[in-house]
């Protein structure tokens, strides 16, 4: 790879929509990304586990986190707290390996005031029913919790204009070779390799 650094890939969406389905399919066919779990103070669901899915943490814990700047990005849904850790991510750039966050909406909002270089792709859900169904098969969700998320998912359609990508949820495989897709075309972009090509020219001494 010719890029000094590492590109940010933030894939996001509304809640129930397969962010985590996609971005596990996607792990399992690229070894060349790195994943950063995301902490959050929600209950840790059934099979979930810490370090794995998410970094799980007390409300104290985290706000002392926000309060130390320790966080790239945070939000609050549902009532809870998520957030990705900072020092990994820049470290990880920095290094030159690509990375990959999978977060809530307004996670990504914040990650696009702090660092506009990320590619922003938005995971979009075949239909409103489409997506009211797979909440509910979670049966995790009471009814009025469900109803909520639903209305959160209107709001956070209606800010698809801020991403760079769209890519439907219709199906597992399609989905996540369409993000493969826009990683490699991410790399191949000119002003992120033209220094590199600059520097060759000047080493050159034909």
């Amino acid at each position: 790879m010719m890029d000094e650094n590492g590109i940010l890939f933030i894939l996001s969406g509304p809640s129930g929509v397969g962010k985590g389905t996609v971005r596990k399919e996607l792990f399992k066919r690229a070894d060349d990304l790195a994943y950063s779990i995301s902490m959050t103070t929600r209950e840790r669901r059934a099979g979930e586990k810490d370090g794995v899915d998410y970094f799980y943490k007390t409300n104290e814990e985290f706000e002392q986190l926000i309060a130390d700047n320790q966080l790239l990005e945070y939000a609050q849904f549902v009532n809870n707290y998520y957030g990705t850790p900072r020092k990994y991510v820049e470290d990880t750039l920095a290094a030159g390996k690509d990375v990959f966050l999978e977060i809530e909406v307004q996670g990504a909002m914040q990650v696009k005031e702090n660092f506009p270089e990320g590619v922003f792709i938005f995971l979009f859900p075949p239909s409103l029913e489409e997506l009211k169904t797979r909440i509910t098969s979670r049966g995790t969700e009471s009814q009025n919790a469900v109803l909520k998320r639903l209305k959160e998912a209107r709001g956070e359609i209606e800010m698809m204009d801020a991403y760079d990508y769209v890519v439907v949820n219709d199906d597992v495989d399609h989905a996540v070779r369409k993000v493969q897709s826009i990683i490699q075309s991410e790399h191949c972009r000119r002003e992120r390799i033209a220094k590199q090509y600059k520097r060759l020219l000047e080493d050159d001494e034909l």
